[in-house]
């Protein structure tokens, strides 16, 4: 039996959580997704336990029984032990509070087992009393989910750098691959297909930028604000000393905001990462969009490449082999796309000292991060490094292609140039072809000019008479 504020349960003799914990999985039975899918999440909240422990231990207002007890059931949290018994729905009313008792009600069980006492004996150790003290929700919670997405960030990262690094193999293995480029689905001017992946890996790259920078605004934390960011019920020296404490332990170069009540209902970190995230979505969709329209067909589309089969595509078309690996990458950017979304409308809804919506935007974050770092990991593997050429195709397709006749501008001009792409286009020859009857130039100086190593960067231009 346990007691609360609002009276007497009963909690199963098994759990290590509380009456807190209970009414919550009451209370909210949204997701049927608990906060253990989460053990960043878990991990993080331990750690905060730990070092606020240990502050309090140090300013001589936990004895040091009790607070060795905490740090090693906060160990024991962080490596992995218990996470079962974090049971609240990963969406909750109370701005995370469920969340905050039950990581309480858990370390206070588990340190009164080591203590020899047995759970649910609050009187030699209180999730409120002890676990929490000098703490809140409002304070405990973002920082859990700010040292939790600090670890997600870096993960996403290093399987950023992974594709990169499998787009930068492809782009020089294809350096010497001439095809056309494209503005608008229509032909352009030549390009290599080097050239084309290497694009990819430059944009991966960029992004990887974006997400460090943004990991530098995760790293400011308000534990130590207690309720508002005023402070109340903590120890004028805790939050600086709580601070330095779980940089230690944790590991992350965690500071303390300038000004914990403004850092206490302010989201805006959260929504800064969220849109960076949001910025890596559209360029990977972006990129696997021209993988399926690069190896569409494969005789009634473009063709230029092949994706390594996967699987049977259908069910009722023998022999069909979809892009099922660029499809899922896809998806996951819509995902990442609707979750900034939900971010931004959670951080804006935000009233007076608080935002009561950092559940859903834990949630939300969360998802994207994992999503994409196990997304770039499986376009790495399953797609980008078993992609193929069709070369002779896409030499073909730029010797009959109209679009070389761009090359020629500088040296017969834009008016012959499209009178050549109007003769060639009605006829069906090549441009070459239709240059050379019209004596607009030598056959070595054509070929000169349409050599692939000149069609694809920049050449000295002849001057204009």
């Amino acid at each position: 039996m346990e007691h609360d504020l609002l009276g007497d349960r009963e909690v199963p003799a098994s759990a290590y959580y509380g009456v807190h914990t209970l009414r919550a999985c009451e209370n909210f039975p949204i997701t049927g997704i608990t906060i253990a899918v989460y053990p960043d999440l878990i991990r993080a909240l331990a750690q905060i336990k730990k070092a606020a422990a240990e502050a309090n231990r140090q300013l001589g207002l936990l004895d040091g029984r009790r607070c060795e007890a905490i740090a090693a059931a906060c160990d024991e949290l962080v490596e992995g032990k218990l996470h079962e018994q974090f049971v609240v729905d990963v969406i909750q009313g109370g701005a995370g509070t469920s969340t905050n008792m039950n990581a309480n009600e858990v370390i206070a069980n588990r340190a009164l087992e080591l203590l020899g006492h047995g759970r649910g004996e609050y009187a030699y150790l209180h999730p409120n009393e002890h676990v929490n003290m000098g703490q809140s929700t409002n304070d405990v919670y973002p920082t859990a989910l700010k040292l939790a997405t600090y670890a997600g960030i870096f993960r996403l990262v290093d399987a950023m750098a992974y594709l990169r690094q499998a787009f930068e193999r492809k782009a020089e293995e294809f350096a010497d691959v001439l095809k056309m480029g494209r503005t608008q689905l229509q032909d352009a001017v030549p390009m290599t297909l080097g050239q084309e992946f290497s694009t990819y890996a430059v944009m991966l790259g960029e992004d990887e930028g974006r997400l460090r920078e943004a990991a530098l605004l995760i790293r400011e934390i308000n534990l130590g604000a207690t309720a508002i960011g005023t402070g109340i019920n903590a120890h004028p020296e805790y939050a600086a000393l709580a601070c330095h404490l779980l940089a230690e332990i944790s590991g992350v170069p965690v500071v303390t905001a300038p000004n914990l009540i403004e850092a206490t209902q302010d989201c805006g970190a959260f929504v800064q990462l969220s849109g960076v995230l949001k910025r890596v979505a559209v360029k990977l969709s972006k990129v696997c969009n021209d993988l399926r329209l690069l190896s569409s067909g494969p005789r009634a589309g473009l063709g230029e490449i092949n994706l390594p089969a996967r699987q049977a595509g259908s069910s009722i078309m023998p022999g069909k082999v979809n892009p099922v690996i660029p499809e899922v990458m896809n998806q996951i950017a819509f995902e990442v796309i609707g979750n900034d979304l939900t971010v931004s409308f959670a951080a804006e809804a935000g009233q007076l000292q608080l935002n009561a919506f950092e559940p859903v935007i834990a949630h939300s974050l969360f998802k994207s991060v994992l999503h994409l770092t196990n997304g770039c990991r499986v376009l790495a593997d399953h797609c980008v490094d078993g992609i193929t050429a069709n070369r002779d195709l896409l030499r073909a397709s730029v010797e009959r292609s109209i679009g070389i006749v761009t090359a020629l501008n500088p040296y017969i001009g834009y008016a012959h140039a499209t009178e050549v792409a109007a003769d060639a286009f009605r006829s069906g020859r090549g441009v070459a072809e239709v240059v050379l009857e019209r004596g607009l130039m030598s056959a070595e100086a054509l070929a000169e000019v349409l050599r692939p190593e000149v069609l694809t960067r920049p050449q000295p231009i002849p001057a204009r008479a």
